[in-house]
């Protein structure tokens, strides 16, 4: 949807390079945004082919795209926090082998 949000006459084929997926896949997935009222397809009015589309989000495509948006952007959140604390505590862990080492006692004089 942010594709097509972002450049309304981009093709399916165009899309499926983009993604790095087939272009049936690409076809497929468009169609399903429409069929479920998420993106309205609109012919070029100065199109000279006729199989020139232009697609644009709905209302509701919107809502779900913002939905879609902090959804993704919680989970990234919660990944960010899981890694932040994964990396400290491994950190932790380096600190104590190092002291456990022989020789590696800051207290030898």
């Amino acid at each position: 949807m942010r594709l097509l949000n972002e450049d309304p006459s981009i093709s399916t084929r165009q899309i499926a390079q983009k993604i790095g997926i087939s272009n049936g896949a690409a076809y497929y997935f468009v169609t399903a945004l429409v069929e479920k009222g998420f993106v309205k397809l609109k012919n070029f009015t100065q199109s000279k082919t006729k199989s020139n589309y232009i697609y644009e989000l709905t209302p509701r495509g919107l809502r779900v795209k913002a939905a879609l948006t902090v959804s993704f952007l919680e989970r990234k959140r919660h990944e960010y926090e899981a890694l932040k604390a994964e990396i400290e505590c491994l950190e932790s862990e380096l600190v104590v082998a190092d002291k456990s080492k022989p020789g590696n006692s800051r207290d030898a004089v």
